[in-house]
């Protein structure tokens, strides 16, 4: 099979927050990132979520990955793929999601 893919991906597990920003009662979920891009981001949560949906995403990049402060980054992104799995009698959902904008805050605004 043939790589796709043109940016590179690195192997991070860090929390996610996921809001679905056209819902009428945005709700908060959690997950983890398995790996990350400049153009995109795989992440693991215990919710469905569509493909297509449009999501804000918010992950903190740690000192260690930044080397200087913690990175707080906020995703403007869309949902390309969703693989429902079960894993240790818990059932998560792998998303796939393309970047279309993206915000970094340094810690200072962070801590604010």
């Amino acid at each position: 099979m043939m790589e796709r893919r043109t940016a590179r991906r690195y192997e991070l597990s860090l929390p996610v927050n996921i809001r679905i920003p056209v819902q009428t009662n945005p709700v908060t979920y959690n997950g983890k990132t398995r790996d990350i891009s400049n153009h995109g981001v795989y992440f693991t949560t215990g919710n469905n979520l569509n493909v297509g949906a449009e999501l804000d995403l918010t992950v903190t990049l740690p000192a260690e990955v930044t080397r200087g402060g913690e990175v707080l980054v906020r995703i403007k992104s869309t949902v390309l793929r969703a693989d429902k799995s079960l894993a240790n009698g818990d059932c998560r959902v792998g998303v796939a999601a393309i970047f279309k904008r993206y915000d970094i805050v340094c810690n200072e605004s962070v801590r604010s």
